[in-house]
Parts: C-alpha cells; sequence; structure tokens
C-alpha cells in the first residue's frame, strides 16, 4: 500500500497494511513535524507532491527494498498539505522474517525517499518560510 493523502494519517491502519503471518518482526517509522528548526519555532509545515511521480518513485523504492532485505509486506502513507507541530508527516511500515532487516528496510526506505520522491516541504516560521530541500 502506497499513499499520499491529505487527511491524518492512520498509523495502525499502515501498521496492519504491512503486516503479514510470515514476518517475525514489523517495523514502523513515524516522522512527525516538529515545533523548532535550527532554534526558529516552526508555526506549520505546507508539504506539496507531484502525486502520481511520488507514487512511481515510492514503488521504485519497495522494489530494490523487497529484494535486498526480503520483505513480506510493506506500506507507506504520506500527508500533503498544511501541518501543524505535533502532526504525523509520513508512516513507513515494513515486515520481513526477521528483525535486523526490517529496521534496515525502513531506515533505506525513508532515507530514499527523502531524497528521491517528488515531495515538497515549505517551513513556516514566526518571522518568515522556506523551502527544505531533503536531508540526508
Amino acid at each position: 500500500m502506497i499513499e499520499i493523502t491529505d487527511q491524518p494519517i492512520d498509523v495502525q491502519k499502515i501498521i496492519s497494511a504491512a503486516s503479514r503471518k510470515e514476518a517475525g518482526a514489523v517495523n514502523t517509522f513515524i516522522g512527525t513535524v516538529r515545533n523548532n528548526t535550527s532554534g526558529n519555532k516552526v508555526v506549520r509545515l505546507e508539504y506539496e507532491a507531484y502525486e502520481p511521480m511520488a507514487i512511481s518513485e515510492i514503488q521504485k523504492i519497495i522494489d530494490r527494498t523487497t529484494k535486498q532485505w526480503n520483505l513480506t509486506g510493506f506500506a507507506v502513507s504520506h500527508r500533503v498539505g498544511v501541518l501543524q507541530p505535533g502532526e504525523i508527516a509520513v508512516v513507513v511500515a515494513v515486515s520481513t522474517p526477521h528483525r535486523k532487516d526490517s529496521f534496515a528496510a525502513c531506515q533505506s526506505i525513508i532515507d530514499t525517499l527523502k531524497q528521491t520522491v517528488p515531495i515538497w516541504k515549505r517551513e513556516f516560521f514566526e518571522n518568515g518560510d522556506e523551502w527544505v530541500s531533503a536531508h540526508p
């Protein structure tokens, strides 16, 4: 399951979509909006995406990850629109036969997603705003 949504993310739905009975591990990454960046108070974030390409790029990441770490299941959900500090921006869940692969696969997916998927983040501060590039 891969989704780009303007609605709050249901974390349990993402975990359930990734879970498999043959898996011995389910690993989940939940990315939230923090309330400050480099000492500046974050008022809100705005995410934009080119949805068809974002979904396609996420699928490519999943395909590579499945081959490398033997995923038995996966789910990725990313919010777009206006988000407030504390809200969930992205959830990645994977299942694998063993925990070591589960941790590695989950981290690889989120790190690669941030670098390659056409989802853009704009941070709004009390004293201005800026577009944020990926942080490897």
